[in-house]
């Protein structure tokens, strides 16, 4: 199955391929400055979605290792919007922000930054899980395993990243043998089994604040991991991500202040940008990686 996603015009496929290429190894995604190629688990059944990204337009094609219901093809639909970046409009922001005595130049420096998702909220929270309290190298590394352990060979022989059900099924000792810690180890299952058994739905219908408050009740997620998985997984336009510390540096460096303001005090600047304020956060993020032209 083939489809043809149209791009917006300043596309910046560059962060959407960067953002995908995080393991050197692709046991899971091979990545190409024009091409992602993704294994996903949908209902079951191996998938491999092929993305050609053109100037105008990503050639998506789909490529299932058995029948996708109805269900499963609103998924790949999904999936394929959250890889592109194209879940949340900035249009919005920018034109709210564009004369803000604080982010207005941020944002005319960075026309066409679009926050990138991972293929499922599944796939967002346990990475954050996994990458909570960790260098990026080890993180990557444990996230390899992860997929080796819990999920499926797609008959092209990439790897696709597992559903709950998948990761229900493991021990934790088939995890802490791998240099997972027990903590980490116990709640990516105790999550995976709350999910398979329908105890905790991994769904949009529900406002940012009452999934927060789901995510939070289970053991071992605290607020950095709930936070990643709104941007990265839920893609809600307006979360408030005041506890992020690296939101705080770079508050503090266009405040040119001395010191990171206060949660309280973040909180506050960000609630300016409201009902905007996940794409204020990608906006805050990127100036502290600026272009090396700048």
């Amino acid at each position: 199955m083939q489809k043809s996603i149209p791009l917006p015009a300043g596309y910046r496929s560059a962060d959407v391929t960067a953002f995908h290429s995080r393991d050197p190894e692709g046991v899971a995604e091979q990545v190409a400055p024009a091409r992602i190629r993704k294994g996903v688990m949908i209902g079951a059944v191996p998938v491999l979605l092929d993305i050609a990204l053109g100037p105008h337009a990503a050639l998506c094609t789909v490529d299932a290792d058995g029948a996708l219901t109805s269900a499963g093809l609103r998924q790949v639909d999904d999936a394929l919007l959250n890889i592109l970046a194209l879940r949340i409009d900035p249009a919005p922001f920018l034109a709210a922000a564009a004369h803000d005595p604080l982010l207005g130049p941020v944002v005319r420096r960075q026309q066409g930054l679009r926050i990138v998702q991972s293929a499922t909220i599944f796939e967002a929270l346990t990475w954050a899980i996994i990458g909570q309290q960790i260098n990026l190298t080890f993180a990557i590394a444990l996230r390899r395993t992860f997929i080796l352990q819990a999920g499926r060979q797609h008959s092209s022989g990439l790897w696709c990243y597992p559903e709950a059900g998948d990761v229900a099924r493991l021990n934790a000792e088939t995890l802490t043998t791998r240099k997972f810690s027990r903590s980490k180890a116990e709640t990516l299952l105790r999550l995976a089994q709350l999910v398979d058994s329908g105890a905790l739905a991994l769904e949009r219908r529900h406002d940012a604040g009452q999934v927060a408050a789901s995510l939070l009740a289970v053991k071992g997620i605290g607020p950095w991991t709930v936070n990643y998985a709104l941007l990265r997984g839920y893609g809600y336009p307006d979360c408030s991500l005041h506890g992020d510390v690296a939101i705080r540096a770079a508050l503090q460096h266009l405040l040119g202040e001395d010191a990171k303001p206060d949660m309280a005090r973040t909180e506050a600047l960000l609630a300016n940008y409201a009902p905007h304020r996940t794409m204020a956060a990608a906006h805050l993020w990127a100036s502290l990686h600026p272009p090396a032209s700048e």
